[in-house]
């Protein structure tokens, strides 16, 4: 099933019905996929084939996701750049792409402008809203290219998305996505969730990520989807009570944003079916204070690039008992395995652990990668014993539910035991004066690692790096708590919003204090 075949579903259910809205300006489906059928004619007729990549770097706007689905119409693969990155970091996914073709936005010309001498293979440049120089504007290509017939093409292996990891630890890789792979992710979105006909889907996070691929299952069912440019909380609430949103799809960092704005108790939100939070651990005591306050809809997703979005499910059920009472013990569970992945906890040796014992969590299914783009080694590393490894350390419990406990690589072992950040974190977060924090583990002639954090406060709050070791230390014991906090002003972070723990252990590192106040450089 090819990504156009998401939208022709929604088409077949009314063209008239509304598709693509940002601002006042609304689309029906009708008129979305006569765009699509013009641009994959437009790619086609300027030598596009079957299999070729082309390039999409935009912010959230419909014109860029409707260029996704001409993509695919097309039989061409499409390769989501996130604007946020450096020039360098994109010139080498497209060379690692071998991008033949770009849309892009004119907000971006000058990125675009760093690094075109650098690719030669790449031919065409396509300017979505206006004219710049060294490129084609969107009207002018389809004027000059868009008004053949489309021939019905694929790449021959299934092939439909190929995503950049990032590269926040070297050369970032390209993760290989078929048709398969998405069409579990969309089967398992409808099957782990409540939906309803036509939902109504507001994107704030960026459509490159998460937020674009569960538009897949909102359009199949011929929902609607409202597009938000440039994340904004009291537009975003707003816009729940204009469109009578039912569902959306935000990190924590935003829904704690939410929860601190003075609009929302004031807004009407009995339209929302679902508010999916996921791509970072969430605050158990936050979640339950958004259970709370913003109502019984939070759904947690559990996934990664190389297995997008539904490794694991917390449904909005599932963050209650049977008599309605909020099930706290769950709140720290990415949820339970989604019924076509199945999931597993394998040791260092490749052995299978027995549930509540804690390993690296290994999945295998239909919604595992193809594989890292012309990288086989990397390919085998991550498929070893016939398992993909996720990089997270986890458990499953005796219900069934599985537990992130951390990253492998920010394990910290102090004094020979294995202290897991994650958990730290945790024990942090439900202190009210705290925002966001990072642990890490810093050389220690003693312990072999010290326990460290950085934190940050909420508007308004107060606390000692002292006051807050006790906090801890009270919940979680001494061996696990933070022999040193620092309160930083603002934590450094990658292009798609994550802390950076490498950078956090830098500056920490180089800081020569062992004070309980710094700030950021």
């Amino acid at each position: 099933m090819r990504l156009s075949d998401y939208l022709d579903k929604g088409v077949s259910l009314g063209r008239d019905a509304p598709c693509l809205t940002i601002g006042e300006t609304t689309r029906s489906y009708g008129q979305v996929y006569d765009d699509t059928v013009t641009i994959a004619s437009a790619l086609q007729h300027t030598g596009i084939d079957a299999g070729d990549r082309v390039a999409v770097l935009s912010a959230n706007d419909p014109l860029a996701l409707t260029c996704v689905f001409g993509v695919s119409r097309a039989g061409a693969v499409w390769c989501p750049i996130n604007p946020r990155n450096e020039a360098d970091e994109n010139r080498q996914l497209f060379e690692l792409f071998g991008c033949r073709f770009l849309f892009f936005q004119s907000a971006f010309a000058d990125l675009v402008a760093r690094i075109r001498d650098q690719l030669p293979q790449l031919e065409w440049l396509v300017c979505l809203d206006g004219e710049v120089p060294g490129a084609l504007s969107y009207d002018r290509w389809l004027a000059d290219h868009g008004s053949g017939s489309v021939v019905d093409r694929r790449p021959a292996d299934g092939l439909c998305i190929i995503a950049g990891t990032g590269g926040t630890t070297g050369r970032p890789k390209g993760v290989r996505l078929t048709e398969e792979n998405m069409l579990t992710s969309t089967a398992s979105a409808l099957m782990s969730y409540p939906f309803g006909d036509r939902p109504q889907y507001l994107a704030l996070a960026p459509l490159t990520h998460s937020a674009g691929v569960l538009t897949f299952p909102i359009l199949s069912l011929g929902g609607h989807v409202v597009v938000m440019p440039a994340p904004d909380i009291g537009k975003f609430l707003s816009l729940i009570e204009q469109h009578g949103i039912t569902h959306a799809f935000l990190p924590p960092t935003v829904i704690y944003g939410i929860l601190d704005h003075p609009d929302l108790d004031g807004t009407n939100l009995s339209s929302l079916r679902c508010l999916w939070y996921g791509a970072a651990p969430m605050s158990p005591t936050r979640l339950e204070e958004a259970l709370k306050r913003i109502g019984p809809v939070l759904g947690q997703l559990f996934g990664q690039t190389e297995a997008p979005n539904m490794i694991a499910t917390l449904a909005p059920a599932d963050h209650f008992h049977s008599d309605g009472s909020i099930a706290t013990e769950r709140l720290s569970s990415a949820g339970k395995p989604t019924p076509l992945t199945t999931v597993a906890i394998m040791n260092d040796e490749g052995v299978l652990l027995d549930r509540c014992e804690r390993g690296e969590i290994v999945v295998r299914g239909p919604l595992v990668m193809q594989g890292y783009h012309d990288n086989l080694e990397a390919t085998a590393e991550a498929g070893t014993h016939g398992w993909h490894h996720t990089g997270d350390i986890g458990y499953l419990d005796d219900e069934g539910y599985l537990y992130v406990v951390d990253r492998a690589k920010d394990m910290i072992i102090t004094g020979g035991f294995n202290v897991y950040s994650a958990e730290v974190e945790q024990a942090l977060l439900a202190h009210p004066s705290v925002k966001e924090c990072a642990v890490v583990g810093l050389p220690d002639d003693k312990w072999g690692e010290r326990v460290t954090a950085a934190v940050l406060l909420r508007p308004g709050r107060e606390t000692s790096g002292e006051e807050l070791i006790a906090f801890v230390r009270n919940r979680i014991g001494s061996m696990k708590t933070p022999k040193q906090i620092q309160i930083w002003t603002d934590l450094p972070r990658s292009k798609v919003g994550k802390v950076l723990k490498t950078e956090v252990r830098s500056i920490m590192t180089l800081s020569s204090s062992s004070s309980s106040k710094g700030s950021t450089p």
